[in-house]
């Protein structure tokens, strides 16, 4: 374990070193903070004004900005995990590897050692992100997430890591060159915001785009994070009416379904598990295929 450990360490100040690549895992989650700064905010804001008339302008604020970090947070567990990885992606191409196969590390060291880098980067990077939404949320004058709510939100935070930490270490053993990594991450940071309904509500898409949005894993983070960063702006704006907090639950991807079958919080968790395993296992065999 001192040699994962080790390796570990080495990976995460290769990465950290990069100032550009840390910045530049956090774009797509700056890119939304434009959008809705500049005009995707204002129109959530006045959808749910017009829905809501009788809700406080300030709770309906309260909403959207918890709303948004929530999309923010899901979608740095991703990019960042990636991100993590350019270390690997770097080592194969510059022929690195050589080096660690004449030293007395074993094989399922170097594995675990990226697989590590990629969740602790994932992990630390989204709970400082996490950090600073509600600490926005508290200069505007809004109530923050309970104790209860924020343990909860930091245990979906980490299950997301781990999944897309495993699923990123499984697509990157297909890339050769740090040109083709940064082809990747780019298509990744775009596409990603909409997979996750970040980039509009997923109420606003055809039933059946919807369907396949809420039947991915990405979604299914997202709908996880947003359940206790959203739970008491929610309450406020539906005026804790039963049916219209069920109604914004489900237009902004708060709660899910896939056709007639809801998507519950454990199934969610039990999707993101079996990506872990899934992932981390044929990650492991093809990272163990690639170092040679």
């Amino acid at each position: 374990m001192r040699a994962v450990a080790l390796l570990t360490g080495r990976n995460l100040r290769v990465f950290f070193r990069d100032r550009a690549g840390v910045f530049f895992s956090l774009l797509s989650a700056l890119i939304l903070i434009a959008l809705y700064a500049l005009f995707l905010g204002s129109l959530q804001i006045d959808n749910l004004t017009e829905k809501f008339p009788h809700a406080a302008s300030g709770d309906i604020h309260w909403f959207v900005d918890s709303w948004v970090f929530a999309g923010i947070t899901m979608i740095t567990t991703l990019t960042t995990a990636l991100a993590a990885l350019s270390v690997f992606v770097d080592d194969r191409a510059s022929g690195r590897f050589s080096d660690f196969l004449v030293s007395p590390l074993r094989r399922h060291e170097l594995i675990l050692g990226y697989l590590l880098a990629s969740f602790v980067v994932s992990l630390a990077m989204t709970t400082v992100v996490l950090a600073v939404g509600q600490l926005y949320l508290l200069l505007q004058g809004n109530a923050v997430m309970t104790p209860a709510q924020a343990l909860t939100t930091l245990g979906y935070v980490c299950l997301s890591s781990l999944a897309f930490a495993a699923l990123s270490s499984f697509v990157v053993t297909f890339l050769r060159s740090s040109g083709a990594f940064s082809a990747l991450s780019t298509v990744v940071g775009t596409i990603i915001g909409f997979l996750a309904g970040a980039y509009i509500p997923v109420g606003t898409l055809p039933e059946g785009v919807v369907n396949v949005i809420n039947a991915l894993p990405f979604a299914q983070a997202a709908m996880l994070i947003r359940q206790p960063m959203t739970v008491q702006a929610v309450d406020a704006v539906a005026g804790g009416q039963e049916q219209a907090v069920d109604a914004v639950k489900t237009f902004y991807g708060i709660s899910s379904a896939v056709g007639e079958i809801d998507v519950t919080s454990s199934m969610a968790v039990t999707v993101l598990v079996a990506v872990f395993v899934v992932f981390a296992a044929l990650g492991a065999r093809m990272l163990s295929r690639r170092i040679r």
